[in-house]
């Protein structure tokens, strides 16, 4: 079975790594070697994109995206939707939402990943039918977390009412980097045993246990995996895409992606991912902090860069 790799370089290793100031200038001269390597999907768009585009890079983020697509024909295109909340930070109303997923469809998205963060199938149900009714590839979310009441039944009961609004397939967000190797295994094994579904895993590699994570899912069954290029991975980001690709070579997990087109991508943004050192988040390693304070990788840089606005960096 082979592992379809999305790579997030141009959406979440940067909102991640360096607080989603990645300009498209910086995009398009990569676009078609990106578009070369064969990826199941390029995450290019959505999450906090849309909102820095226009409050910190004076970009239009529809020319962008309509740029992107131009700039890569051949690989599908992903974003990340934040359901009701479409890409702000409220709720929209339904003709909104559809509205705004007819508007992203006809504009080049092809996959659309829906998440709410109160993992409530009532916020997401309005932006995937949006996104089936448009033809596009609807991905309903597990936005993975630990407490009390978060049990395997949790996840179980929350994929199947996906399942009942209608999806294409499921991703298991771990966005904090909080999704042990057999909690992993256990989860993909138990969702895969019960519904017939494509499941996809999104790991962040803050707490160090992403790797192991994926390679378990990976025995367990999962369709695909999350990586970003190695110059723009790790920390409060991602997996590397080589060394996945280079650990499931000549396995029947074996992903077909060439490491040598890799290996010029990654050349590529280890020079661009210099001029935006000034954005780069304090962690160096791994913060095992974050076992306990579930921080989304995705956030941190952020939340680091805004503290240091207001001369309140010590907080952090």
């Amino acid at each position: 079975m082979t592992i379809a790799i999305t790579d997030v370089v141009l959406r979440d290793a940067h909102q991640s790594l360096f607080a989603t100031r990645l300009r498209l200038d910086d995009m398009l001269p990569i676009a078609a070697a990106l578009d070369d390597v064969g990826y199941g999907s390029l995450e290019c768009w959505g999450g906090a994109t849309f909102d820095a585009c226009i409050r910190f890079l004076g970009e239009d983020p529809w020319l962008r995206l309509r740029e992107l697509k131009k700039a890569m024909p051949k690989t599908p295109l992903q974003m990340l939707l934040r359901g009701q909340n479409l890409l702000g930070y409220r709720h929209y109303a339904d003709d909104v939402v559809e509205r705004f997923v007819e508007r992203a469809v006809k504009n080049g998205m092809d996959v659309f990943r829906v998440f709410d963060a109160m993992n409530d199938p009532r916020n997401m149900k309005a932006a995937l039918q949006a996104v089936r009714s448009h033809g596009a590839h609807a991905q309903g979310t597990l936005s993975y977390t630990t407490s009390p009441a978060h049990t395997l039944q949790t996840w179980l009961d929350l994929t199947e009412q996906l399942l009942e609004t209608g999806v294409d397939s499921i991703a298991i967000k771990d966005m904090s980097g909080i999704l042990t190797p057999m909690a992993a295994y256990e989860l993909v094994s138990e969702i895969k045993k019960r519904f017939d579904v494509r499941l996809h895993l999104h790991c962040h590699a803050t707490t160090g246990m992403a790797e192991m994570a994926l390679l378990k899912a990976i025995e367990a069954g999962v369709d695909g995996v999350d990586t970003a290029i190695s110059s723009m991975s790790a920390t409060y980001g991602h997996p590397a895409t080589e060394a996945l690709v280079a650990t499931l070579a000549g396995t029947k997990y074996d992903t077909g992606l060439d490491i040598l087109k890799l290996e010029n991508i990654a050349a590529y943004f280890r020079e661009v991912r210099k001029k935006y050192h000034a954005f780069e988040g304090q962690l160096k390693g791994y913060d095992s902090r974050i076992l306990v304070a579930q921080v989304p990788g995705g956030m941190l840089t952020n939340l680091e860069s805004q503290l240091k606005q207001q001369n309140a960096a010590d907080k952090l």
